[in-house]
């Protein structure tokens, strides 16, 4: 879970986006997409699936929140501010549609058209939810924060021992639904006691957390 949408990040990840797109003639990401069976014109409208959806958060649900314990960090993040929203005590979960859904909706249809094996698909889906509940922290005043390679790595890692042929996909998959469910779902009532007026399932807007995670991972497979 992350902190609110910001116009500025949909302009930086906008530029972003610009630079994977001219990229993806290249080997590197061109290699990512093809371990998972997309061929470039699939991968780019993915991409802009997912950044078109990444300016939409849907709320779920409204919760009872405590005050943060301690006073918030600055809203910035490296040179971009955060929008200031006041904590009114209670707490709106959102989910984010370019940096949550699509990403899990590729995920289920990885699962049904790769023949991935099950069992070894859940085990991997669980250790990499067990490391992203190990190393996410709550942070007063903002959300749930987590290293950001240390989700990739672990999908990685349980892909090459677990995947088999299909390791690109198991990779995808674990870190994708890992991370939502170690270091989102299972975090949920962290929230209540962070005093932060919004929090995000799928992060930010689509490079970050559970999109990146499941591309990072697949690179490293």
């Amino acid at each position: 879970m992350r902190g609110p949408f910001s116009p500025l990040y949909f302009l930086f990840f906008a530029g972003l986006l610009l630079w994977l797109i001219l990229s993806i003639n290249f080997q590197i990401i061109a290699l990512t997409f093809e371990k998972l069976g997309l061929d470039p014109a699939s991968a780019l409208s993915l991409l802009l699936t997912s950044l078109l959806g990444s300016a939409i958060n849907l709320p779920v649900a409204t919760i009872e929140a405590d005050s943060p314990p301690v006073a918030p960090p600055p809203p910035f993040r490296g040179l971009l501010r955060l929008p200031e929203i006041p904590f009114t005590g209670r707490t709106k979960i959102v989910v984010n549609v370019g940096g949550g859904l699509v990403p899990v909706a590729f995920s289920l249809y990885l699962l049904a058209n790769d023949g991935i094996p099950l069992p070894q698909l859940v085990l991997a889906t669980a250790i990499v939810a067990a490391v992203a509940y190990r190393f996410s922290r709550p942070i007063p005043g903002f959300g749930i924060g987590m290293p950001i390679l240390i989700a990739p790595l672990a999908a990685a890692a349980v892909a090459l021992a677990l995947g088999g042929e299909h390791r690109a996909p198991v990779a995808y998959i674990a870190g994708t639904l890992g991370v939502l469910i170690g270091a989102d779902l299972l975090r949920i009532p962290d929230i209540r006691h962070l005093g932060a007026p919004v929090a995000s399932i799928g992060g930010a807007g689509t490079f970050d957390g559970i999109f990146m995670t499941g591309l990072v991972a697949v690179l490293l497979t």
